[in-house]
């Protein structure tokens, strides 16, 4: 535990002016980042008798080990900077929401020849036009199954369309007139096109034209006698009309507002957010997040439109509110890629934010346009706050029940594994290794990071093993030996560039100002096997001078070995600190087991012209287009495989001597 007065700056030293600041600890991560309209005031609060202050707030600051800050000149610019350093480093003492979900969108791929319509999850590509999010997959299955009555747009995958292609036959919803099946030619690509922008206009908003339109031609075909067609227009309309009527109207001036609810203990805090477009519920997102930072609701409130609408980066202004089906919040323009119902013109909050004109200067700026922030206080929108509210309570019931558990043993864990293993403090960052190959072959390994006793799956990692010759390590020893050394010489890197003083910090590029790779330093690697394994991984700590814990995770018996112990520590196996081993275990053993699987199952289908040096991807598939298949390329002469693209005469007679060697095993 650091002691505060150490590294505390001169007051003197610390500027008046409003800007950001972040506190880093001994490991050279950042832990902690604040904004301020002076730092001298802010900053000297931090640094008072260490029983006056917040518990989580006493946390963090002997947690650290130095302070740095950065003056801005308004109170804008420090809001821009406080918040891309916190999606930049992620600090632990910070408030992050999380969703507790990905939340599905209703795609239509414009950026194809052919488009299709379909539900994803997946980030945005640019070109296509996304709706949602929705709450709830079926909503978009019910919406979309109802509308491909009126728009029949391809939402068969690119493998059955093909096969439709190749076949001339399309398939099942093509027979049932749920599909216009382009594919084989019932309708241009031109027309099918023109049909899916048709869609997209209508869940944009513009139904009430759809709707009108094919009302007129209903009563002109049953005026004309032809009453088959004024049927299907008739369920062409009740259709568009159940999708625009499966949302009630909530405020009905058709407003655009985003309504947010807080609800917080005083370990939690729940958030809800209702996206009401043209007076009706579009959308709806939940986050629940720990109180690991000492705010009050205000500063939650500031934190959370930070982190909402930092998301959506610069916005265009909003379009004129219209009709728009179920579950729509917003969508995005196939010519510039941009949320174009991201930030709307009115917020509501259930209480202002701490510093409400440079948070409203802040959005109005990345909206391009004036906003109204503000509390409901009577009316419709009072009562969509009070619902909104509610619903984040409800959430907080439910989170509380689930987590509650959770939190306590894994702090529990935590605890145990530093009295146990006489650690100088808990490890907050376990990374564990595990080496995966079948009889030496295809050899991989894994790395797998657990922080505060959880997974942190985007600092995973694989390793290809090479071994002294690149064929190889000759045994798991020589393995965990590579691995490690490929793994903490990033850690040592990091070391000097504090040794040699560098103005920022070890685990910041000086020259990007990007956190480095690998930099931040673990508190215990696990690695997975007996003494064997441990000696080889302490004998790697040792000479490349890194400080830190090694232990290892026995299967057979679950036995925990330390380095140079003859004996093992035998967990009970109710212990908390155990099931955390045996999870970050299991976890490395998983992952390790899923890349040597696929580069087993692609080194199995590889292609004998794999074995050609100098024959890629590229000059193989135009072999194939030429040939049709290896053995046509085998069979030919070099003249023929020299009328390639790409491939030369000489190349050509590599290629032919590669398959047609002299009786002597010379090519």
């Amino acid at each position: 535990m650091a002691d505060p007065s150490v590294y505390r700056p001169k007051t003197s030293d610390i500027p008046t002016d409003p800007g950001v600041y972040r506190f880093i600890d001994e490991d050279d991560r950042v832990i902690y980042v604040g904004k301020a309209k002076n730092l001298r005031q802010r900053l000297v609060n931090y640094f008072q008798d260490l029983a006056l202050l917040h518990p989580r707030t006493r946390q963090m600051v002997t947690t650290a080990g130095r302070v740095e800050w950065v003056v801005l000149k308004t109170e804008v610019e420090a809001l821009t900077l406080e918040y891309s350093w916190i999606k930049e480093f992620d600090p632990r003492f910070n408030v992050m929401y999380r969703d507790d979900k990905s939340y599905p969108y209703l795609a239509v791929t414009m950026s194809e020849s052919i488009p299709r319509a379909g539900i994803t999850r997946n980030s945005h590509k640019k070109g296509n036009r996304y709706f949602g999010p929705y709450t709830q997959v079926w909503a978009i299955r019910h919406t979309l199954d109802s509308l491909l009555h009126t728009f029949p747009v391809r939402t068969c995958s690119p493998g059955v369309l093909k096969q439709a292609q190749r076949s001339g036959r399309p398939c099942l919803l093509g027979y049932i007139d749920k599909c216009s099946a382009p594919c084989v030619g019932r309708i241009s690509e031109e027309d099918h096109r023109e049909l899916a922008l048709e869609l997209c206009n209508f869940l944009d908003g513009d139904t009430g034209r759809h709707i009108r339109s094919r009302e007129r031609d209903m009563k002109k075909a049953a005026t004309e006698l032809d009453f088959e067609r004024a049927a299907r227009l008739r369920d062409d309309v009740e259709a568009l009309k159940r999708v625009v009527e499966q949302n009630a109207v909530v405020l009905p001036d058709r407003t655009d507002v985003d309504v947010f609810g807080l609800v917080s203990d005083e370990l939690e805090a729940s958030v809800q957010v209702f996206h009401v477009r043209g007076g009706r519920v579009r959308g709806q997102r939940g986050w629940v997040t720990e109180r690991v930072e000492n705010l009050d609701d205000a500063g939650l409130v500031t934190a959370l439109l930070l982190q909402v609408y930092g998301e959506q980066g610069e916005n265009r202004l909003l379009k004129p509110s219209r009709e728009m089906p179920e579950g729509q919040a917003r969508s995005v323009d196939d010519r510039t890629h941009t949320p174009t119902m991201a930030i709307p013109r009115e917020i509501i909050v259930p209480v202002m934010p701490d510093d409400p004109d440079a948070i409203l200067a802040w959005l109005e700026e990345r909206r391009g346009a004036r906003i109204n922030l503000h509390v409901a206080q009577r009316g419709d929108k009072a009562r969509l706050a009070e619902t909104v509210h509610e619903n984040a309570t409800q959430a907080l019931a439910r989170a509380k029940v689930k987590r509650s558990g959770d939190l306590t043993q894994r702090a529990k864990a935590l605890e145990d594994l530093r009295d146990v293993l006489g650690l100088s403090a808990a490890p907050l960052r376990i990374e564990c290794f595990d080496v995966s190959h079948t009889q030496g072959t295809h050899q991989v390994a894994s790395m797998v990071v657990f922080e505060d006793g959880m997974p942190r799956k985007a600092d995973y990692r694989h390793y290809i093993i090479r071994g002294e010759n690149g064929e190889g390590a000759r045994d798991d020893t020589a393995a965990m030996d590579e691995v490690l050394r490929r793994r903490l010489a990033k850690v040592k890197e990091g070391s000097r560039d504090v040794d040699e003083e560098v103005a920022v910090s070890g685990a910041v590029d000086p020259d990007t100002g990007r956190v480095k790779k690998f930099a931040y330093r673990p508190n215990l690697i696990v690695v997975d096997g007996g003494l064997p394994q441990v000696n080889a991984a302490q004998r790697v700590v040792d000479e490349l001078g890194v400080d830190v814990e090694v232990v290892g995770l026995a299967k057979r018996l679950e036995e925990v070995w330390i380095p140079g112990d003859d004996f093992p520590v035998i967990f009970p196996r109710s212990s908390a600190a155990l099931h955390l081993l045996q999870h970050v275990r299991d976890e490395s053993h998983r992952f390790a087991i899923s890349h040597h699987r696929k580069r087993r199952s692609k080194a199995m289908t590889r292609s004998a012209l794999d074995a050609i040096p100098g024959l890629g991807p590229a000059r193989q598939k135009d072999l194939l287009d030429k040939f049709g298949s290896v053995a046509k390329i085998k069979q030919a002469s070099p003249e023929e495989l020299a009328a390639a693209p790409g491939i030369g005469p000489a190349f050509a007679q590599k290629i032919h001597d590669h398959f047609h060697p002299e009786p002597d095993g010379s090519s």
